[in-house]
């Protein structure tokens, strides 16, 4: 893990971007990878604890989809800036943003505490949790938020080191505090007797452990190329405006995917509970599909970022073309081993044949939306790479918001079809919202490059 911190990786990146995309991808996929099978495993440990315990984490996951999808916006953008910071070859500001970065972590940690504390019982009941499995779902959600804060600086420090280039030390970092989750689950869950608020406590734990090794990392050892220098801070409004409005956005977004959520635990609860419960499995299981996706196009960003900060053009072309391909071809192999293996990968969280057949009924319709959503997904990152923070949010809306909601209710209440029209619908928003934000994003792409030509002509 040795690293010149006096040197980026931009000259490396440049020469060879199609190695340099598997250098971003390959570390980050595994540690999302570990980070996935805790997860699985926790999933696993709170399934033993009978269908209920499921179901109140079910019913949390929208809340804790919300907080995490401003933390990770907000963090993309933070990876964004310092990518083309780097790319320009500015390190002070690089510094700077990471410096901003971490201040709005601490404030972005508070708030989420504040208002957790406040209207936490509040919220589970506006989501629709059943009366009898609140206050199990409550513990669980009251220990979660207490320690949010670890979580989010956790997640910064990750973009901040993913906006230089380096995506292996996180994946260390993880797998240390995942492999510390795992061995905690069990103890707090059934030793000492806490249930589903053991698999918080024990989260919560974990995420301690990663914020004091980064901040060891930056702090002491000084190992990344980014280095803080708190005592002579200056707050920069641009750089923050520029956070926000690459992040807010992609936030934004990921908060429209947890109301989405939510939205159909409430219609499909008024079918069966059993279909919340396979449905936020199946989401569990749809993260194997998202996890290679999101890492290419992760590094995507970064590299589209540096190549764009350093107005090589050509090299922003080449990475687009080459990523998008990668990620067609394996959420294509991803959907087919899904279809096909359904059945099996399912007993493995629960032992309830109606929320088995559920699930297996979803992953046979869902998988028709992979190849759509890694469209949709590389091409949104590729914008805001390039700067663009809104067509994220707006695609977004359009998938959840505009399309696969209201044809839900349409189908189910109107026309008073099944629950499986509710899959059907989130296929047909999938294809709708790619066959836009392909074009949209060459449109972006076509106008930064006759930016450049114009201020070429300029000089």
């Amino acid at each position: 893990m040795q690293f010149n911190s006096s040197k980026s990786r931009l000259d490396q990146f440049v020469s060879n971007p199609n190695k340099a995309l598997w250098t971003l991808t390959i570390p980050m996929f595994i540690g999302m990878s570990v980070q996935a099978t805790y997860q699985i495993v926790d999933m696993i440990f709170i399934g033993m604890l009978g269908p209920n315990s499921i179901t109140a984490l079910a019913f949390n996951l929208p809340i804790l989809f919300f907080a995490i999808g401003i933390i990770f916006g907000l963090g993309s953008g933070v990876t964004a800036i310092i990518a083309k910071f780097i790319g320009m070859k500015n390190k002070k500001k690089a510094d700077n943003a990471a410096e901003h970065s971490i201040l709005l972590g601490l404030c972005l940690g508070i708030i989420f505490t504040l208002v957790g504390w406040s209207y936490g019982k509040n919220l589970l009941v506006l989501l629709g949790t059943p009366f009898d499995i609140l206050e199990e779902a409550y513990q669980y959600f009251i220990i979660l938020v207490s320690g949010i804060i670890f979580m989010i600086l956790g997640v910064f420090f990750r973009s901040i080191l993913s906006g230089e280039g380096d995506t292996k030390f996180p994946m260390y970092v993880m797998a240390i505090g995942t492999i510390i989750n795992i061995i905690l689950d069990p103890i707090l869950i059934f030793t000492f007797e806490m249930g589903i608020s053991g698999a918080a406590a024990a989260t919560i734990f974990s995420q301690i452990i990663v914020c004091l090794i980064f901040l060891y990392s930056f702090l002491i050892k000084k190992y990344p190329y980014i280095t803080f220098d708190l005592k002579h801070f200056k707050f920069d409004k641009t750089i923050l405006f520029s956070i926000f409005e690459l992040g807010l956005p992609a936030s934004f977004s990921m908060v429209l995917m947890s109301f989405g959520s939510g939205i159909f635990n409430k219609i499909l609860v008024d079918f069966s509970p059993n279909i919340v419960s396979a449905y936020q499995i199946a989401s569990r299981i749809d993260n194997l599909f998202f996890m290679p996706i999101i890492s290419i196009v992760s590094a995507m960003v970064t590299l589209v970022g540096m190549f764009y900060g350093a107005k090589k053009i050509n090299l922003v072309y080449h990475i687009i073309h080459y990523g998008l391909k990668q990620t067609i071809v394996i959420s294509t192999i991803v959907g087919l081993i899904f279809y096909f293996y359904s059945i099996h990968i399912f007993p493995v969280f629960t032992n309830s044949k109606d929320i088995i057949n559920y699930g297996v009924e979803y992953m046979k319709i869902a998988v028709f939306s992979y190849p759509f959503i890694a469209i949709g997904m590389t091409s949104s990152r590729v914008m805001q790479g390039l700067g663009y923070g809104m067509p994220m949010l707006f695609l977004t809306m359009m998938r959840v918001i505009l399309i696969s909601m209201p044809l839900s209710l349409y189908f189910i209440h109107i026309n008073d079809k099944p629950h499986i029209y509710v899959w059907y619908s989130m296929v047909i928003a999938s294809f709708i919202t790619s066959l836009i934000a392909y074009p949209w994003m060459r449109i972006n792409l076509l106008k930064r490059l006759n930016e450049f030509e114009t201020k070429s002509i300029i000089k």
